[in-house]
């Protein structure tokens, strides 16, 4: 009898114990967009929902194998067609932590050089190109049983019904942005594509869904040499990998502000050894990578996005859901079919959207200070913010639009943009006045001996 009773004891101890651990993982859950009788965006052999299911298995692979602290979870591992509400319950029932969708991007031109990879936080869509991305990915409730009942009427394509995401307030909207800018930087410094910004839009999946949450589109299916790279093995590592690192970053961070330590595992070093070729592929899928920059594959793309007056904007995270600002001078030129008809020489990457520095014209405000050096020690001095991004650009950067003076300020590892200095109201609502003929979203921000006053 006692040593049932112990058996037992233990028994009940491993099941608490065991309970516990499970219940402080870190739970991340991927969605591969579209399957089954959706297949997402199609041309010729290049299926959207199959780049997509291949991407989030490498995503997946990658986790299990080196942060021993997060559980995965799948939306679906094969190619089946899952509604769109079930794929925010299964992330909702299992109280994850992040929520990720991963698509691949698409324009109405039947090909295009567009190219490049951009991150989508929930939000209302500020430009004709957010829109229609938008509408894309949501139009698959059609596919849906009862959806017109089970959406409150929402209809993808309407423009009225996109009025909803106006007026959403988003709690989780600064950790969302934080996660999407860290995986915009992993696809501009892992991958080496194209970085095509934080953006915003109403997904319904994302709307559905109570806990930090992104959507990305990873590449256009309809660019022909980008449709090849992401249908490729080495392209879904590579894009994977910069997801990844993008997660270890804010997972790091997470566990900074819980007060514990980051529960990756760390590569012991090991004896080499001669191992048979399929078991050395298994053990590679499980290893983040870094694409070499000398790579043939991506010789187009390598020079856009290294440099830095083709940087894309940033919304950031101290905006209001109104007030995010939004880069309209990424719309490339070949989205029409005129400028399709003209093919760029093979030695430039996607130039029709870069700013010409020489045709700007630069605006200075009256009373402004070129510095807050001159501000004197505990006065409260106003700068206008206008925009935000990954990497440090020159005050003379052509993405300024000719606004000067500018300066920048750091802020949870983003850089963000202002302009001008003064430490009277009256100036500061001159020059919001003059930011906002080039920026539209820009908004007054105020420092004390340098640092901003919140």
């Amino acid at each position: 009898m006692r040593r049932i009773t112990l058996i037992c004891t233990l028994l009940l101890f491993v099941s608490l114990n065991f309970t516990l651990v499970s219940a402080d993982k870190f739970i991340v859950v991927i969605d591969a967009g579209h399957g089954g009788k959706d297949g997402g965006a199609i041309r010729g052999t290049y299926k959207e929902k199959e780049i997509n299911m291949k991407v989030a298995q490498a995503l997946g692979k990658l986790i299990e194998s080196n942060m021993n602290d997060v559980k995965v979870i799948y939306t679906r591992k094969s190619d089946v067609f899952v509604d769109l509400y079930k794929r925010a319950d299964i992330a909702n029932k299992a109280k994850a932590n992040l929520f990720i969708s991963i698509h691949t991007n698409s324009t109405a031109a039947k090909t295009t050089t567009a190219s490049g990879a951009d991150t989508y936080i929930l939000g209302l869509a500020r430009s004709e190109e957010n829109l229609a991305v938008a509408k894309r990915e949501n139009s698959v409730i059609l596919l849906e049983d009862n959806y017109n009942k089970r959406y409150e009427g929402f209809d993808p394509n309407s423009p009225e019904s996109n009025i909803i995401f106006e007026f959403m307030t988003d709690k989780y909207m600064e950790q969302s942005l934080q996660f999407a800018t860290q995986v915009q930087s992993g696809f501009s410094k892992v991958a080496k594509r194209v970085d095509r910004g934080v953006l915003q839009a109403g997904f319904l999946v994302l709307r559905e869904s109570g806990m930090p949450s992104v959507l990305i589109e990873l590449g256009f299916i309809n660019n022909p040499a980008e449709a090849k790279y992401l249908s490729s093995s080495i392209g879904q590592r590579a894009m994977a990998s910069a997801i990844y690192s993008g997660l270890e970053k804010y997972k790091k961070d997470f566990d900074k502000k819980q007060g514990r330590t980051s529960g990756s595992i760390a590569e012991a070093p090991k004896k080499e050894t001669t191992r048979p070729e399929k078991e050395k592929e298994r053990i590679e899928d499980t290893k983040p990578v870094t694409v070499p920059l000398s790579s043939k594959t991506l010789k187009d793309t390598v020079a856009k996005s290294e440099s830095p007056a083709s940087k894309p904007l940033f919304v950031s995270k101290n905006n209001k859901v109104e007030d995010l600002p939004v880069d309209n001078s990424k719309k490339s030129k070949a989205e029409t079919p005129k400028a399709e008809s003209v093919k760029p020489k093979a030695s430039k990457a996607v130039t029709e959207d870069k700013p010409v520095q020489k045709d700007v014209q630069v605006i200075t405000p009256k009373g402004a200070k070129a510095s807050t050096a001159k501000v004197a020690a505990g006065t409260l001095e106003y700068r206008v913010q206008f925009m935000t991004g990954s990497t440090k650009l020159p005050k003379n950067a052509a993405a300024f639009k000719g606004l000067s003076p500018v300066d920048s300020y750091q802020d949870g590892g983003v850089y963000k943009y202002t302009y001008g200095s003064t430490t009277s109201e009256a100036e500061a609502a001159t020059l919001l006045k003059e930011a906002k003929k080039k920026f539209g979203d820009a908004f007054i921000v105020r420092f004390r001996d340098n640092v901003r006053v919140k």
